[in-house]
């Protein structure tokens, strides 16, 4: 079963955030009030601007979240079923919501994620590039893509990171 991504509608209030331990360090949720919109391994994720001086903290709001994810690091969880709402361009959401279709213990390439989307090889670039712009890293699961040749690249968390997680899901690593 695939992820809804939806399309976020503009905040009509402060961003409200939380942290959460994980095995794989701090993770900071960010939110509406209605759906998540950011899951980002600690402050020093590359694609993380900071928690902004209007930002509430609400650890309420993320209640499903916090437990979803720890039975996901408990190999308890495959498919998380969560309200989300990442803010991107129409091609960026149409990469995330492709990735939301990779089963957990399976891995694709780039060029795999292109031709799932009806494009030729050639655009494993900017799949790369939207892959890479996923600002809700696990629940979105941007960790499940790998290079060509098999090898770990490109983790906004960091490749031990990725390779915890795609450890935990039982993924064949070269």
């Amino acid at each position: 079963m695939s992820h809804p991504v939806t399309l976020a509608d503009p905040l009509t209030g402060p961003t409200r955030y939380c942290t959460v331990d994980s095995p794989v360090g701090e993770l900071l949720l960010t939110g509406d009030g209605e759906a998540i919109t950011g899951l980002y391994m600690g402050v020093e994720h590359r694609h993380f601007a900071g928690i902004g001086a209007d930002w509430v903290s609400d650890a309420g709001q993320f209640g499903a979240a916090k437990a979803q994810l720890a039975a996901y690091f408990g190999a308890e969880l495959r498919e998380f079923d969560l309200p989300l709402a990442p803010r991107g361009t129409p091609f960026q959401r149409q990469v995330w919501q492709a990735l939301t279709t990779i089963p957990w213990g399976h891995t694709t390439t780039y060029g795999g994620l292109a031709h799932q989307l009806g494009r030729t090889a050639t655009a494993s670039r900017a799949v790369g590039m939207a892959n890479g712009r996923n600002p809700i890293s696990i629940i979105i699961p941007c960790h499940r893509v790998i290079g060509a040749t098999g090898d770990l690249i490109g983790y906004g968390g960091g490749l031990p990171a990725k390779r915890h997680l795609l450890t935990l899901e039982g993924s064949t690593l070269v």
